[in-house]
């Protein structure tokens, strides 16, 4: 009796006052992974409060939750789902509060249903191989960087070893013979501007206008004038005299050999020739070195000579070779 009592006043309720929280999807019925849409709809707008997530969901997934869409004296709120295990599942009943009252929706049955294939028709193709992503700049990036460094090595190597002008050395000029006639009297010339004698340097200046002179003839006739003594050098151009290898007069040895011997006694025992004989010297000296100066027929001589030599030198190894 008190049961029907209660549904009684119950359905008076709800006839006379609606319902003011109403649950619904647009289909109960989807096949895996199919999307449908699940709408809460509330028949206020003031002190509605809804829950952050549809609370206890089991084997049925939120893909979107939708904004509240306020109308005039309503709200909806959308909720598009899916399932992805066949089966029947339920939407559980969810707690709205509207003006601090609590309002319990409905429960919701949805049908996931599996997808029939037909393996007899269906073709059935091989599984294909992982395919590879298309290649891009930045794979090639480290490779480019490296190429460009090597060839960077490659050109400071070429500009430094090929290119790069090395510095210039600076080549010694090559050594001008002059002919000992011309070195001696420009040497008698620089000694006599020096005025050694004049400045009270008299051993100096025999010493010097001596070794220009034995100089001279250690060049112009080979005799080692400056390692030998007055004597051995007046002998050895007596010997030179004698075998007609050096056209030179005894009066010029005689010449020479006073020259040399008052020069000894000024450098040797302190002897102090008279100022007009210091003049004397370099006249005799200059008039030596003219005197014994060889011709330039003696000179194409001895180049003659000297060529000969070398031929019949270049001749003997030539046959000593072919041997």
């Amino acid at each position: 009796m008190s049961t029907r009592i209660f549904l009684f006043f119950s359905l008076i309720s709800y006839l006379a006052f609606p319902q003011k929280v109403i649950v619904k999807s647009d289909t109960t019925n989807i096949r895996i992974g199919e999307q449908f849409m699940y709408q809460i709809n509330i028949n206020d707008t003031a002190n509605v409060i809804l829950p952050e997530k549809i609370e206890n969901l089991k084997n049925l997934e939120v893909v979107n939750d939708i904004e509240v869409d306020t109308l005039k004296n309503a709200l909806i709120k959308k909720y598009v789902m899916t399932g992805f295990d066949s089966g029947a599942f339920y939407i559980p009943s969810q707690q709205i509060f509207i003006k601090n009252r609590a309002y319990i929706t409905d429960s919701i049955l949805i049908n996931v249903a599996t997808i029939a294939i037909d393996t007899t028709k269906q073709k059935l193709f091989p599984i294909k191989a992982i395919q590879s992503e298309p290649l891009v700049y930045d794979d090639f990036k480290p490779y480019i960087i490296w190429v460009i460094l090597i060839l960077i090595l490659i050109a400071v190597f070429v500009y430094y070893f090929v290119f790069r002008k090395k510095p210039i050395v600076d080549q010694e000029e090559p050594l001008v013979q002059i002919p000992p006639y011309d070195e001696a009297i420009e040497k008698l010339k620089k000694l006599d501007n020096k005025l050694l004698w004049q400045n009270n340097q008299i051993k100096k200046y025999y010493s010097e206008l001596t070794e220009i002179i034995r100089d001279f003839i250690e060049k112009e006739l080979k005799i080692p004038a400056l390692e030998i003594t007055t004597q051995e050098l007046i002998q050895a151009l007596s010997n030179l005299d004698k075998s007609e290898t050096l056209q030179i007069d005894k009066e010029t040895t005689r010449k020479l050999n006073s020259l040399l011997s008052e020069a000894d006694l000024v450098k040797f025992a302190k002897a102090e020739p008279a100022v007009n004989i210091h003049e004397q010297f370099m006249m005799k000296a200059i008039e030596f070195v003219r005197l014994t100066k060889k011709s330039d027929a003696k000179i194409q001589e001895e180049k003659e000579a000297l060529e000969a030599e070398y031929q019949k030198l270049l001749e003997t190894l030539k046959s000593s070779e072919k041997k």
